[in-house]
């Protein structure tokens, strides 16, 4: 589209940048080497190129600071299926639109997945992948739960009991357990022990 765009329009493209980064910063891989080739190469390039002003940042005060200093090396920045003559005064209401409806976008998944998260460990429900002992399960209505993996959890439950009679250390605890069916390995087993969701610590509290 943007090679397109550029042979309408009689526009010499000096080069093409691809990245798969968010844009919710420009701390980019390639817009950091762009921005380097920019500043050594100053006032040969005219124009920044690119689809939508959600495409160059998702931030707009980052956005506005990336846009002064692109300025100053000579460097126009500029949406395609946007244009904004920036020249203009009345256009920089229509970009702090464009700049700043992604980040409200981005803010509101953010706060709804932080919601979502909370809302179900308040249901008692466990987030992510099922730690050494569990199994992740899916109920007929498709809610998601952790139930226990047998023999594992009885195998690691005796290991807690073994460890708190401190008469064996953790690597003769361990290689009992796996005598016993454990299947984790070291590294697991030293990260369960030390885990304190085992023994049934709360969320930190957020509002109510």
């Amino acid at each position: 589209m943007l090679r397109k765009y550029c042979d309408i329009n009689a526009v010499e493209v000096r080069h093409v940048i691809y990245e798969d980064h968010s844009a919710k910063t420009f701390n980019r891989p390639q817009w950091k080497k762009l921005l380097a080739d920019l500043k050594k190469h100053k006032n040969k390039t005219d124009l920044l190129l690119f689809t939508k002003w959600d495409r160059f940042s998702r931030n707009a005060g980052d956005a506005y600071q990336m846009i002064s200093m692109l300025r100053k090396l000579g460097v126009e920045p500029q949406a395609i299926e946007q244009p904004l003559d920036l020249s203009i005064p009345e256009n920089k209401m229509m970009l702090a639109f464009y700049l700043a409806a992604p980040e409200v976008e981005n803010d509101r998944r953010a706060l709804n997945t932080f919601h979502g998260m909370r809302r179900a460990r308040k249901e008692g429900r466990y987030m992510g992948i099922a730690l050494i002992g569990y199994i992740n399960r899916v109920k007929e209505d498709g809610t998601k739960y952790i139930a226990f993996d047998q023999p594992e959890a009885s195998i690691l439950k005796w290991a807690f009991g073994e460890l708190s009679k401190g008469i064996f250390n953790t690597e003769q605890v361990l290689h009992m357990a796996k005598e016993k069916g454990l299947k984790a390995g070291k590294n697991h087993f030293w990260r369960a022990i030390r885990n304190p969701l085992y023994c049934g610590k709360k969320v930190p509290k957020y509002k109510d």
